[in-house]
């Protein structure tokens, strides 16, 4: 990282922007080229490994290059605001928070981790506890992505 000053090395700061940001953008290779989606997200953040559960459909692009290539990159910002350079271009830039890492992802079998992360992602959502039945988790795909070892940068009002 070049701006260590940036840089965010405790663990509960790291948790706090992955819980406010809500939104986390997946970078996935189809056949050599990039994919990115956003998602909504739920999450587990312990010891400075990250596990997310996204949902989605039960076919589709996202699936496909998943199963041929379940390497991906995570990255989520929350706090973004324009840093205003007046009448000098170049002096603009943003205040924002951010975590970024490489993952795996796993298309979730197990019906009771199916369950659990569609908790999570409620939770995480919405600040409520759901109950989902296994009738709703049958009926989406839901994807397990395990980041062993997260960065993450801020660059906060002065």
């Amino acid at each position: 990282m070049r701006r260590s000053d940036r840089e965010v090395t405790d663990y509960q700061q790291i948790y706090a922007i992955i819980e406010k940001a809500k939104v986390v953008h997946i970078g996935m290779i189809d056949n050599d080229h990039p994919y990115v989606v956003p998602m909504q997200y739920g999450f587990i953040f312990t010891d400075g490994r990250l596990t997310l559960y996204v949902h989605c459909a039960k076919e589709g692009r996202k699936l496909d290059i998943l199963k041929k290539n379940p390497c991906v990159f995570i990255e989520l910002e929350t706090d973004v605001t324009i840093v205003s350079g007046g009448d000098i271009p170049c002096k603009y830039g943003s205040e924002y928070a951010s975590v970024m890492g490489d993952g795996t992802a796993v298309i979730v079998e197990d019906v009771a981790e199916k369950i659990f992360g569609l908790r999570l992602m409620m939770k995480t959502q919405s600040g409520r506890d759901f109950e989902i039945t296994e009738q709703m988790a049958a009926s989406v795909t839901v994807l397990r992505i395990d980041v062993p070892y997260v960065t993450a940068k801020s660059r906060a009002k002065a």
